[in-house]
């Protein structure tokens, strides 16, 4: 089985980002940047998966420019077998990544397709969901566990909320992971040394995709407010004659 897991290069979780001065996107210039942490629970179930011999290569692929050569190595240390990097000076959205991952997947013809369930910079987790749609693959979103059984199916259970959710399906598919799906494994240093002698395959976007064209603007990206200030009642009295007269309720 051959697997095709997605990544992209965001901003490190623990970094606090702020928009531009002028509001028009939000200022990553020197913030550490790195793997997105779903990304990377998606490329350790991979790992694992070939691990109990369920798989055979495992290619990582991210889009964007040079700087993402970094994320792909960090794939080629935690174990993947190749790794793809699809240039595009454009930053792009959910639907023009679906687009382009469709035309690598019918490209590579993997069976099995991994993604975060969402990233970090956009937090829009629709990209997984866009590309099962464009496939017309089976889809598990938010998984937390994957399994295959006899019958060369698949298992998975997904978060949902107030429990769980246990879908079987054939493959291929397209399989988005949740933060509970696995504890991605430390890279050692001998590891990201080798990984960066090793090649990594490019990809104009034009080849795959003709369309990657934005459907949305962006207005203006602003701090949110910050929350007012609460007051304390004595009474539920005084508290239904607070919101009497603050919100306009007839008692």
């Amino acid at each position: 089985m051959k697997i095709l897991v997605a990544i992209k290069r965001v901003q490190d979780y623990n970094v606090k980002v702020r928009p531009k001065s002028d509001g028009s996107d939000v200022d990553i210039d020197g913030v550490k940047m790195g793997i997105n942490p779903f990304d990377e629970n998606a490329l350790e179930e991979a790992l694992r998966l070939r691990e109990q011999e369920l798989a055979t290569e495992i290619t990582v692929v991210s889009i964007g420019d040079s700087k993402n050569e970094d994320v792909l190595r960090h794939g080629l240390a935690m174990g993947a077998n190749r790794a793809i990097l699809i240039e595009s000076e454009e930053s792009l959205q959910p639907l023009g990544v679906a687009k382009v991952l469709k035309g690598l997947v019918e490209k590579e013809k993997p069976d099995l397709i991994l993604l975060g369930k969402l990233a970090l910079d956009s937090d829009a987790g629709q990209t997984g969901q866009m590309l099962a749609g464009l496939l017309n693959y089976p889809q598990g979103t938010f998984v937390s566990k994957i399994e295959i059984d006899n019958n060369n199916k698949l298992i998975v259970t997904r978060e949902i909320d107030g429990g769980t959710n246990i879908l079987e399906m054939n493959i291929p598919a397209v399989l988005t992971a949740d933060l509970r799906l696995n504890e991605p494994r430390f890279v050692k240093l001998p590891n990201l040394m080798m990984a960066r002698k090793k090649i990594i395959e490019k990809i104009k976007v034009s080849e795959l995709a003709s369309d990657t064209s934005t459907k949305l603007e962006l207005l203006e990206v602003s701090v949110p407010p910050s929350r007012k200030a609460g007051i304390k009642v004595s009474s539920v009295k005084e508290l239904l004659e607070k919101l009497k007269d603050k919100e306009g309720i007839k008692l």
